[in-house]
């Protein structure tokens, strides 16, 4: 909405999807019962999240308007992203393969631009995770003192499947890790599938631009989080039965 190019029926959808959105979050809060949304009851979790997607979509959306309506704010913002993408942009880099995704015919420009919005992306990400890891070490999340309802927070998680739960939880901790790992690799891989075999998919757009990239850095840091999450609940069950078997132990 803050794009100067945006139509009032983009305006018109956007809100109707805020809307939607903002109505299903409350409800899934407000239920007793486990919905669809996970960690529901153990921030900070999704709120890390929340506020990582957050930032993603609007400083995006001030480097797309550097192009198009400089300040010094926006001339700043993309000042750090190209700093940060010209850092990481070696041969074979997520940012790298994130700009073969363009039309042979893309300008200069338009590279630089997708080159930079990668760069303020994969930032943001990093610091998402970084701050994540700094609340499990401090606040020891999820809190010791607290009860942790796996039924609540992961309603998808069926932990009768694939023999101990702690087993489990670990295999799906590891594949969601290795996952978050593969995936900026593997977007822009399927974006050039898709554009090459079925429809165009380009980045040329302002809109397109700035939801890919969000979605292609934003997916996994967010895989990473929850594999981070999902390991670490399963250390707290195995302390969990670790200090009840030693207690027993002792009061017999």
């Amino acid at each position: 909405m803050a794009l100067p190019d945006t139509t009032n029926d983009t305006t018109q959808i956007v809100a109707l999807v805020a809307l939607f959105g903002a109505t299903l979050t409350l409800f899934e809060y407000a239920a007793v019962y486990p919905g669809l949304i996970e960690f529901r009851d153990a921030p900070p979790f999704n709120r890390i999240r929340f506020v990582s997607l957050y930032a993603t979509v609007v400083l995006l959306t001030m480097v797309v308007l550097s192009e198009t309506h400089p300040t010094t704010l926006t001339r700043f913002i993309e000042a750090i992203g190209s700093t940060v993408a010209s850092s990481i942009d070696v041969p074979y880099s997520p940012v790298r393969l994130l700009q073969l995704t363009l039309p042979s015919n893309a300008s200069a420009a338009q590279l630089e631009l997708v080159r930079t919005a990668a760069g303020m992306a994969y930032l943001i990400s990093l610091f998402s995770l970084g701050y994540f890891v700094i609340v499990l070490r401090v606040i020891g999340w999820p809190h010791a003192q607290t009860q942790f309802n796996v039924w609540v927070n992961l309603p998808t998680f069926d932990p009768t499947a694939g023999g101990d739960v702690v087993d489990h939880l670990r295999r799906d901790a590891w594949f969601n890790l290795a996952l978050g790992f593969l995936l900026p690799f593997l977007i822009p891989a399927v974006l050039k599938l898709v554009a090459s075999s079925f429809m165009l998919v380009t980045m040329q757009s302002a809109h397109t631009l700035i939801w890919m990239v969000t979605a292609w850095a934003f997916l996994p840091a967010s895989l990473f989080m929850r594999g981070i999450a999902l390991g670490r609940i399963a250390h707290m069950i195995e302390e969990k039965r670790r200090l009840q078997e030693t207690g027993g132990y002792v009061a017999a």
